[in-house]
């Protein structure tokens, strides 16, 4: 008995070797993205771009001549669970590097998780500039923060003729930041700012706000929020007789997906994005964006998601190159490489500036914001 009972232990310990080994094979990245919830759409978009360049790189060889294998983890839109999915992402699968959380309040709950353990964050997506100012040295973001979008949008506000403008965005921080930051450059180019109203993430019903708007002297209504309540947001706009100028912000407004979901009330609306696909040539980087969408269109995905995908294909890519210049998958050498790391994404060159306090500076890159118009249910890139 006691020569089984040692034989057996031999097994276990040779088994959990073998897979020890296994998984030394690979270079974890953990995902956590919204794939339940209000902005589930979104984020399934974004881990599948990710998919898309997890394969490329493979394909070539993987970094450090290991293949990258993507931990994914739904966060269910949930802030709450976002802050758990990071902390069983670093403490079970032992990922040394995360992407996410695409929605702000989603990131913003994981930013304590990344202190805790040090382990370093791309953030593909959220756009609230408390992300990258409280004073994380984990955080690395490549999406625009609001403040960047505004000042972006500012050159352009002469050419839409903006008297006065109302707000309507959704109630949390990527929504409440838009509203402060744009407003700020409203007021600044002395347009006026109306009222501010929120809704919450999964209302379906505005009509209460857009009535209030409906009835103000406001030439023009921002709106920020996901695809899925914008959606609701112009059709109702539409049965109500609004007839000012909408302009949406945060780029995550999947403008195909409009045309295709509230038809003719998308017509007219103004979108600030980060990806233009519908024109690759007019892309930083044409070649790897129809390298990209050629794949998109290879997998079966609908084209809308590629507006959004394509930061989940730049954030693994970022991800990448940072573990290839550490020499080593370890938390604290791909935070330090991520400084270093400098590539051409698909919406512009990604390098790491810092924000914040001294000391503490999370990195912020900045992309490039292009404001679309959907005109006769087609996207076009309006000469402003």
């Amino acid at each position: 008995m006691a020569k089984h009972t040692k034989l057996l232990a031999t097994i276990a310990l040779l088994s959990a070797g073998v897979a020890g080994q296994a998984a030394a094979q690979t270079i974890k990245i953990g995902v956590n993205e919204p794939l339940t919830g209000p902005f589930a759409a979104s984020g399934t978009y974004v881990v599948n771009g990710a998919k898309i360049a997890a394969d490329e790189i493979n394909s070539k060889g993987g970094i450090l001549g290991k293949k990258i294998e993507l931990v994914i983890e739904d966060n269910k839109s949930n802030p709450t669970e976002a802050a758990a999915v990071a902390e069983k992402l670093i403490t079970a699968d032992k990922v040394p590097v995360i992407m996410g959380a695409w929605g702000s309040s989603l990131t913003l709950a994981v930013m304590p998780k990344l202190m805790e353990y040090k382990v370093p964050m791309v953030v593909e997506t959220s756009s609230s500039g408390k992300i990258t100012t409280t004073g994380n040295p984990y955080i690395f973001r490549i999406s625009p923060p609001s403040s960047v979008e505004a000042a972006a949008f500012k050159p352009i506000l002469p050419k839409l003729s903006i008297k006065k403008a109302d707000f309507l965005v959704i109630n949390n921080d990527w929504g409440r930041g838009a509203a402060e930051d744009f407003g700020k450059v409203l007021k600044a180019d002395n347009i006026q700012v109306g009222l501010v109203e929120t809704m919450d993430q999964s209302a379906q019903d505005m009509s209460a706000q857009l009535s209030k708007i409906k009835a103000t002297d406001s030439d023009t209504i921002m709106v920020t929020t996901a695809v899925e309540q914008l959606t609701l947001v112009l059709k109702q706009a539409t049965a109500l007789g609004i007839k000012k100028q909408i302009v949406t912000t945060g780029g995550s407004q999947n403008p195909d997906q409009l045309i295709d979901q509230a038809g003719v009330a998308a017509n007219g609306t103004f979108h600030l994005t980060t990806f233009a696909p519908w024109y690759p040539d007019e892309t930083p980087n044409p070649p790897a964006t129809k390298y990209f969408l050629g794949e998109w269109k290879k997998r079966g995905f609908n084209f809308a998601g590629a507006t959004e995908s394509f930061r989940g294909y730049d954030g693994i890519r970022t991800i990448a190159a940072a573990i290839e210049k550490a020499g080593k998958a370890e938390p604290e050498a791909i935070a330090a490489a991520l400084w270093q790391t400098e590539l051409l994404g698909l919406n512009g060159k990604i390098k790491f500036e810092k924000q914040g306090p001294s000391g503490k500076e999370s990195g912020q890159s900045m992309p490039n914001v292009y404001l679309i118009k959907i005109d006769n249910s087609k996207v076009v890139l309006p000469k402003l």
